[in-house]
């Protein structure tokens, strides 16, 4: 399949508006020539931004009428007060005003810089030319991705099709994420199309149910955003029958190609985790119920001694154990097993190395252990039990450079 086999019906586009001191692209649409079908996920950050607030509105009452989405990047319009809501609703307003669109059919994003006020003139003066930039092909949809970028170093998109009731369905998405990131989400934006027929509620529990193994499983330094946002349009194009059962074949095809683009997309975000030099998996089972492994999972993978010790390749597993043993889960430590295994960028894996058996060390080559924290991809396998609860949570390293990106976001 083509790098980027294109849902039907979507055209993307990206213009630089003003907000980003340094030329570069900030200001992206995707845009359906026929009203979608629309479902989102939001931040649980109670300082919710501005567009995370209108967004929610929207799809309370015209899930069914959604034809665009407008990004920007490089200012939040986060803690921006009554301002920022205006803010949002005039470019929304504006955007739905030059291409024709009914009212409500267009939902915001934003990301950057937090408290800081929207520059909404900038915006609206931008938008003939979005309009103009439009494309349906490849290079549209790179330019909506290019848009939305902050401290990201790459652009994050993915491509994918699938077999649904009998038809072929295509999804496209594109996220922005490189700091901030954790559940329940983070600060990250993604926009996800496809043409799949889907009523609003099923398409709802999709996302709910992708999110939930993807996006709610990174964490790059255990801070969650203010403006989180994963949002899909599905414009029903492929001809399917509509999916509105949940218990239908569909319902679960169409769950597994959208869980498949996000996790392609939510790992993306950790690969480019700010300063982040190693992509690490946790894999952690043996407990009662996923709820709990989930919960050991994210102890382990937002703890700085943890992942410092990734960045300087020692495996020091005793800082696994220690965040493990801080998660306020209960499980039996003589139980406790731990393995090793390391992975090269083309996807090369050594065999995993157990390190820990029955709750103690086991004779093991450090250098072996070293080996395997020095890869660009890193597993991390711990069982603490016999029970059926399992939980897997990707984030990376943490270097020098995330401070000095950090330190010096503003300045």
């Amino acid at each position: 399949m083509a790098p980027y086999d294109l849902p039907g019906g979507f055209s993307y586009g990206g213009v630089h508006c003003g907000i980003k001191q340094d030329g570069a692209l900030d200001l992206g649409l995707i845009f359906s020539e026929t009203p979608c079908t629309a479902a989102a996920v939001f931040t649980q950050n109670q300082f919710a931004a501005a567009p995370v607030v209108y967004d929610r509105r929207l799809l309370q009452f015209n899930p069914e009428g959604v034809q665009a989405v407008l990004i920007n990047s490089g200012n939040a319009n986060a803690v921006t007060g009554v301002q920022g809501m205006a803010a949002t609703r005039r470019s929304a307003e504006a955007l739905e005003s030059v291409f024709g669109l009914n009212p409500w059919s267009t939902l915001v994003m934003s990301t950057g810089v937090i408290g800081v006020a929207l520059p909404v003139d900038s915006i609206e003066a931008a938008l003939p030319e979005l309009y103009q930039q439009l494309r349906s092909d490849s290079e549209g949809f790179k330019n909506a991705a290019r848009a939305i970028m902050t401290t990201d170093t790459r652009m994050k998109v993915v491509t994918t099709d699938a077999d649904v009731g009998g038809h072929r369905i295509l999804l496209a998405g594109m996220s922005k994420g490189s700091g901030m990131i954790h559940p329940n989400m983070a600060t990250m934006l993604a926009v996800i199309t496809t043409d799949v027929a889907i009523s609003a509620t099923a398409l709802q529990l999709a996302l709910k149910a992708a999110a939930n193994r993807s996006f709610n499983r990174i964490s790059v330094d255990g801070d969650t955003s203010t403006n989180d946002t994963v949002a899909v349009l599905a414009n029903g194009s492929a001809g399917n029958d509509i999916i509105d059962d949940p218990d239908s074949r569909a319902f679960t095809a169409f769950v597994e190609a959208l869980s498949n683009v996000s996790a392609q997309l939510a790992q993306a975000i950790v690969r480019d985790g700010e300063g982040a030099t190693k992509l690490v998996t946790i894999r952690v089972s043996g407990l009662k119920n996923d709820v709990q492994a989930h919960q050991v999972a994210n102890s382990i993978a937002i703890s700085p001694l943890v992942k410092t010790a990734i960045y300087g390749g020692d495996a020091n597993w005793g800082r696994i154990l220690m965040a493990a043993g801080n998660s306020d889960i209960d499980f039996d430590t003589t139980q406790v097993e731990l393995w090793f295994q390391g992975g090269d960028k083309q996807g090369e894996e050594t065999e995993p190395l157990q390190v820990l058996a029955n709750g103690a060390s086991v004779d093991y080559d450090e250098s072996e252990a070293s080996k395997r924290f020095s890869q660009p991809q890193l597993l991390i396998d711990i069982r603490l039990g016999d029970g059926p609860g399992q939980s897997t949570v990707w984030t990376c390293d943490l270097s020098h450079d995330y401070i000095t990106i950090n330190s010096e976001y503003r300045t």
